[in-house]
């Protein structure tokens, strides 16, 4: 898994319509490498400790109205310290017109100046979580991906168990199809991952005998869809008969992935069983549990109380008659 994954300045500019107010010879060359981005007001004072120049620097009211109380000399010196630091682009928030010394220094150094009317912590909000599913990081497991009652479900396990024929069968049912074979899964939070197909199969399915369909033509555009959040893993495997399978359901596995810890279970198949029925009904539990309802506790629980009732029943009839 690589290290290392980036954004397009020009790909942040088109998809929030910034207005480019000086736009460098090379600039469809800059990288965008960091999710996190900074408010320059301290360095316009002149504090660089722990600057990091790789973050794209947002000028709201704020820092406009502080750099405006100073000389056009001592201005001109505050944006040359920034602006030398090779910062990938700096955003005047609020339709804010950038200072003429800005765009003189912006110009000497080769660095973009944009402009948006958006308030600064909207702006700010929405580029951060652009490039944090962007920037995440990730890897690609070989499985299935399908959206079952909003449910992002990962089906793993060996090639030819019949996941894509699972998946098939769900997509029949109304549900959807997220991934098939290969899925990448992106990290977009401490305790959130994303799943998507690769650009070059995705809404393809293969199926063994019939070979490679194209789901979104034959089901439809409802039949696909781009990414989902994975919420449960089932692990599906040929039945063994000396393995020990959970009935119960009391078992909290998780599988880690990314070090993100996502709910698991395990299905063993063979013929007669119904896997896209099983995948439906763990779906509905799944929700059920994340709701703070567990069959499994309440059934448990029950059982318990029941043999506890009749444990004092029987004391009760066993005491003697005084």
């Amino acid at each position: 898994m690589s290290s290392f994954y980036h954004v397009k300045l020009v790909d942040i500019i088109d998809e929030f319509n910034l207005d480019v107010v000086y736009a460098p010879s090379d600039m469809d060359k800059t990288l965008i490498v960091t999710d996190d981005i900074n408010r320059p007001g301290l360095q316009l004072a002149g504090f660089f400790d722990y600057f990091d120049a790789s973050r794209i620097q947002v000028v709201g009211k704020v820092e406009a109205s502080f750099a405006d109380r100073f000389t056009p000399e001592r201005r001109r010196d505050a944006f040359d310290k920034l602006l030398s630091k090779s910062i990938p682009a700096l955003i005047f928030s609020r339709g804010i017109v950038p200072f003429p010394e800005c765009l003189e220094l912006a110009e000497k150094y080769g660095i973009p100046v944009l402009s948006s009317t958006e308030s600064t912590s909207h702006l700010m909000s929405a580029i951060i979580a652009t490039l944090k599913v962007e920037l995440a990081p990730r890897i690609t497991r070989h499985g299935v991906l399908v959206e079952v009652y909003g449910e992002g479900i990962l089906l793993l396990g060996e090639s030819g168990v019949g996941k894509s024929e699972t998946a098939i069968e769900l997509v029949k049912r109304g549900h959807r199809l997220i991934a098939d074979d290969a899925v990448e899964i992106k990290r977009v939070s401490a305790k959130t991952l994303v799943g998507s197909a690769p650009e070059l199969i995705r809404h393809y399915i293969e199926l063994r005998g019939i070979g490679v369909v194209d789901v979104r033509h034959i089901f439809g555009m409802g039949a696909v869809k781009q990414t989902e959040k994975i919420d449960l893993i089932i692990n599906i495997e040929l039945w063994d008969e000396t393995t020990h399978y959970d009935r119960l359901g009391l078992e909290d596995l998780t599988t880690q992935i990314l070090d993100v810890a996502i709910p698991s279970l395990t299905v063993p198949v063979k013929p007669g069983r119904n896997l896209a029925v099983i995948i439906e009904v763990a779906a509905m539990n799944n929700r059920h549990k994340k709701m703070g309802f567990n069959a499994a506790r309440e059934f448990n629980d029950r059982i318990n109380v029941h043999f506890e009732e009749k444990e004092n029943a029987e004391y009760s009839e066993s005491d003697p008659v005084i």
